[in-house]
């Protein structure tokens, strides 16, 4: 079936700029997959990189996930030997989680293949283009500090 024209609303930019999101994902999705992860994987992954060690209900509150997605998230990753939770040394009634060497050498080729399917999703632009569409869409997205 052919997509309908549409054309005042595939002009809006929110249009155009959910579509450009939905290619990256994809695109960064595929790569990850190639690793075995998917993408909330990959992002509990490098938050727990950033602050470990730290607790679990911390992290799913840093990273905006829910508590029930981040236990079964955590469950692979500790299963695969990527994470370990343990009891938090501020407070023993919560459970802290770190990488593990393995979780820190996966972390790093996903984040290569991250990089990489950016790239190839920027491919059209030239370097002075990626440069300015990224400072643009960091000032409309909110996220420009």
């Amino acid at each position: 079936m052919a997509e309908a024209p549409l054309p005042a609303i595939r002009s809006l930019p929110s249009w155009l700029l959910g579509r450009a999101a939905a290619r990256g994902r994809a695109l960064v999705a595929e790569a990850l997959a190639v690793e075995g992860l998917r993408m909330w994987h990959h992002v509990v992954l490098s938050a727990v990189r950033d602050l470990a060690p730290v607790a679990q209900a911390d992290l799913g509150r840093g990273i905006g996930l829910d508590p029930k997605d981040l236990v079964g998230i955590l469950n692979d990753l500790q299963s695969a030997g990527l994470v370990v939770r343990a009891p938090d040394p501020d407070d023993r009634r919560k459970n802290a989680v770190s990488l593990t060497e393995e979780g820190g050498r996966l972390l790093e080729r996903c984040e290569k293949a991250a990089r990489e399917a950016n790239d190839a999703l920027l491919a059209p632009l030239t370097a002075a283009e990626r440069e300015q569409f990224l400072t643009l869409v960091r000032r409309i997205s909110g996220t420009q500090d």
